[in-house]
């Protein structure tokens, strides 16, 4: 199976070891693309960022592709770089890493407003209670990406007060599907495992995200024995949003620190 791994380079070498990048749920490594990958090759780290399968440029198909499935596409990424990478997953692709530590290691990895290890079932049952016609028409044509099928919403969801819409109407001409599989993986208590994941972890969540909130923050990083960290005025999607400088600082602090 093909998997899309979009990158940008340093244009000279430095010995800073590898980024790879694991997306969130309904995204791709477009959403990388952007901003945070030319942010910290600017900064001399080789930055890549993978599609998990049926996300964007990648093969393979979103019906009833499992979390597992992206663990395994996240360990053929990871072996195809030139080094071991250092991991940052955003969301679900948080999830993914967390997950992938418990049985590889990483030289380090960051968390950007991820899955918590207790699992996403009250986060869904808080979007149901949001926008509960929304959720059940997603739910009963099987067409999870008509949640964000306005930008109301989708500021609502994933981005601050200060993004433009037209940055918010792009993202949804790019947003994909998402497995119900991997959805309901997602929801399952005790799925993720943090006594099993040993690599030094940089914990991070927005102040004002609505979908993986502070608290949901703070009990991820209780549970692997870390320190969260809240950035004021970041949103979910931290990596699109008007502020994502914030975020990846906030990442580039501590990479350069421990390099």
């Amino acid at each position: 199976m093909s998997l899309e791994i979009l990158r940008r380079l340093p244009e000279t070498a430095t010995g800073k070891p590898p980024l790879l990048f694991v997306h969130g749920a309904w995204l791709g490594a477009w959403c990388w693309e952007e901003n945070f990958l030319p942010f910290f090759a600017s900064r001399g780290y080789p930055a890549y960022a993978v599609s998990l399968r049926g996300h964007s440029g990648s093969g393979g198909s979103l019906a009833g592709a499992s979390m597992a499935d992206y663990v395994a596409d996240l360990r053929e990424a990871a072996a195809r770089l030139p080094s071991t990478p250092v991991l940052i997953g955003h969301s679900m692709g948080g999830g993914v890493v967390q997950k992938y530590l418990e049985t590889h290691e990483a030289p380090a990895a960051i968390l950007l407003g991820s899955m918590p290890p207790h699992g996403m079932s009250a986060i869904f049952l808080d979007a149901f209670r949001r926008e509960p016609l929304r959720w059940l028409q997603a739910n009963l044509t099987m067409n999870t990406q008509s949640m964000f099928d306005s930008v109301e919403t989708c500021r609502a969801f994933f981005f601050s007060s200060g993004t433009p819409d037209a940055d918010i109407a792009h993202f949804m001409t790019r947003a994909n599907g998402e497995s119900h599989r991997a959805l309901f993986d997602m929801s399952l208590l005790n799925w993720l495992h943090p006594t099993k994941v040993h690599t030094p972890l940089l914990i991070l969540g927005g102040e004002k995200d609505v979908v993986i909130s502070p608290n949901d923050v703070r009990e991820t990083a209780r549970r692997h024995g870390a320190t969260a960290r809240i950035l004021p005025g970041l949103p979910h999607a931290m990596m699109l949003d008007v502020l994502w400088r914030e975020a990846a600082q906030a990442i580039a602090d501590w990479l350069d620190a421990r390099h």
